[in-house]
Order: structure tokens, then sequence, then C-alpha cells
């Protein structure tokens, strides 16, 4: 009987050991099963990241770049003209007019108190009846108001604003509309619009005007006068008027009017 109880009490122990290295197994198990559920969760979470960083900041950054190229790689305006040279030898120097085939390629002066100083007076401020090309007293030393009145003496040699007369000419007009003004900023292109002889009445030196709408009449009632002369598209920003002496009549003048286009289109 003794051996009886001593094998069902080793028997019973060998059930609890099995139960207890069961239970173990079991616990280790779940333990890494949750281990493993948890990584997997975290995983998409830390993958995340980075890619959404990616993908916001590449399309903000590449403009600011292209812009900032763009900006450097610019170049200033460097006028043909010497400037700096002209102001030491006239302060008064506000640009330079050159028209291609004729003799007009001259500085242009401003005095803003007198119309007739630069009459009879050369670039180098001595007397001469040849004068200066010269801007109206009452327009814009920058030539940034709405119109602009430039005169020059009509001399029998072909030099200062002779060369205007042949502008009156519809053939001549046609094949020579575009020249430059150039200023120590920019350089104006311009298109001539229309030529023609008038009285020297005061009227196209009228540069103050209450509104675009006053100003948009007065061009027209300027350039309707020329049998050819070609209207511009729309409202006119600035227009430019070259006035020589013109003898078709007592006191006439030789009016060519002129407005600024874009440098491909001269």
């Amino acid at each position: 009987m003794g051996d009886d109880s001593k094998k069902g009490r080793d028997k019973k122990n060998g059930i609890i050991l099995i139960l207890i290295i069961l239970l173990a197994a079991g616990i280790i198990g779940g333990l890494a099963g949750v281990r493993a559920w948890m990584e997997g969760q975290q995983e998409p979470v830390e993958t995340s990241v980075p890619q959404t960083e990616e993908i916001n900041t590449k399309p903000e950054t590449q403009p600011e770049t292209e812009t900032e190229t763009e900006a450097e790689t610019e170049a200033p305006y460097v006028s043909p003209i010497d400037f700096e040279t002209l102001w030491q030898q006239n302060p008064d120097t506000v640009g330079w007019v050159r028209i291609p085939d004729t003799m007009i390629d001259y500085p242009i002066v401003h005095d803003p108190e007198d119309n007739e100083h630069y009459l009879h007076t050369d670039f180098d401020g001595n007397k001469s009846v040849y004068g200066t090309i010269y801007l109206d007293c009452d327009s814009e030393p920058d030539f940034s108001g709405r119109n602009n009145p430039i005169y020059g003496h009509h001399m029998k040699d072909g030099s200062m604003f002779k060369g205007l007369e042949y502008f009156k000419k519809e053939d001549y007009f046609k094949e020579h509309q575009y020249f430059d003004i150039y200023t120590p900023e920019r350089t104006i292109h311009l298109k001539a619009v229309a030529c023609y002889y008038s009285s020297a009445d005061g009227i196209v030196r009228q540069t103050s005007f209450q509104t675009q709408e006053d100003f948009d009449q007065w061009v027209k009632e300027r350039l309707e006068k020329c049998s050819f002369a070609e209207m511009p598209e729309g409202p006119v920003e600035s227009m430019f008027v070259l006035v020589t002496c013109s003898y078709e009549m007592p006191n006439a003048r030789t009016l060519l009017f002129a407005v600024e286009v874009e440098e491909e289109e001269s």
C-alpha cells in the first residue's frame, strides 16, 4: 500500500510539473505575440512620417530656388550713351535721340524754367544759331509724362531737326517709323504714328491732362490730321512730339508724333 501511495504522489507531481511547463510556455508565447503585435502596429507610424515630409517639402522649396536664380542672373541696364561724360559738359542733359538714316543723333537737354534758353545756346553753353535739342520745360525730365514735346532747329545744312521734314512723305514715313531715345535708366523704343505741318499754336505743348479720356481725345485730334496716321490700339500711355520749323506757311511747324513700343516690335 505504501508503494501505491508513493506512485500516486509521483504521478500527481508529474502532472503538476507538465501543467506548469505548459502554462509557462503559454505565457511566453503570449508575450511574444503581444510584442509582435505591438511592433506591427508601430511600424507604419515610423515609416509614414518621412514620406509625408518628403512630399510636402519638395514643391515648396523648388520655386523659391528658381526665383532667386532668375533674380541673380538679371543684368542691370547699361546705356549705350556715356551720360557721366555728358553731365560734365552739360548737367541739363536728360537723354539722347537717334533716328536712323538722318543726321538726328544728338543729346537732349531740359531747362525746367525756360523754353527759350536752348533755342540760341549750344550744348556747351555758347550762343549759337543751332541751339540744342531740348525737352519742353513743362515736361518731366525722365520722359515719364503723358506728353513729351522735343524741339530742334531746322538747319539748311541738314543738321539738328531738319530730318523731320522727310517724314511728311508717306513712303519715307513707312520705311523709317522706328527710332530710340536713350536715358540713363532705360532705352525708349519709339514708333512714329503721324507727321504733318501745322501752325505753331500751343496745343502740342500741352502736358497736363485731367483724365486718361482727356488725353485719349487729345491724341485722337492730333493724329487725325495726318492722312496716313496709324492710330494706336487702346489707350496711349505717353506721346512724344518732335517739333521743328516748317515753311509751307508763315510760322509753321513740322510735327512728328511717336508712341513707345516694346523692343521686339521696333
